[in-house]
């Protein structure tokens, strides 16, 4: 039967009389603490992290910011600047955090975290869509030369989404 782990101090459960302290990244699959990948940040919760910008806050050394996992994504959005309307939906939604926002505006995508869902395509209302998902190997400058034009079939407001 498995001991009981101390959850306050992320003890490695003893092996043959010594424990120790270890990071959460050299413990086994066996030896994690339960909770311990779930770390959001360092210390206590601040809840004005909102007001600080992603770069800027002190992330757990668990917290996938902190690491590159976007390696396993085959298509990529690629962002049409000049067709964004800032309408801030693909922020909104992205379930990886990647859409980059300054000041209620579209600045970029991180793709260092992207998984490539295609979520802030669906929700882009723009015609054409200002975010369309394009293979991994093709370079985003090139992506942009292959944009498509307007559809005519859908109404000629951008911020409707015609469906």
């Amino acid at each position: 039967m498995a001991k009981e782990k101390d959850l306050s101090t992320r003890i490695v459960p003893e092996l043959g009389g010594v424990s120790a302290t270890k990071s959460v990244w050299d413990m086994g699959w066996d030896e994690l603490v339960p909770g311990a990948a779930c770390f959001s940040f360092e210390s206590e919760i601040d809840y004005t992290v909102v007001n600080v910008q992603p770069e800027n806050r002190q992330y757990a050394e668990t917290n996938s910011m902190n690491k590159y996992v976007g390696d396993w994504r085959v298509i990529k959005p690629v962002w049409n600047v000049d067709l964004c309307i800032d309408c801030q939906n693909c922020w909104l939604y992205c379930p990886d955090s990647s859409i980059i926002s300054r000041n209620k505006e579209m600045v970029g995508i991180d793709y260092d975290h992207c998984k490539g869902c295609g979520i802030c395509v669906e929700v882009c209302p723009t015609n054409p869509k200002s975010l369309i998902m394009f293979s991994e190997t093709i370079k985003n400058e090139d992506a942009l030369t292959q944009w498509p034009s307007k559809d005519k079939s859908l109404p000629d407001n951008d911020n409707e989404k015609g469906e």
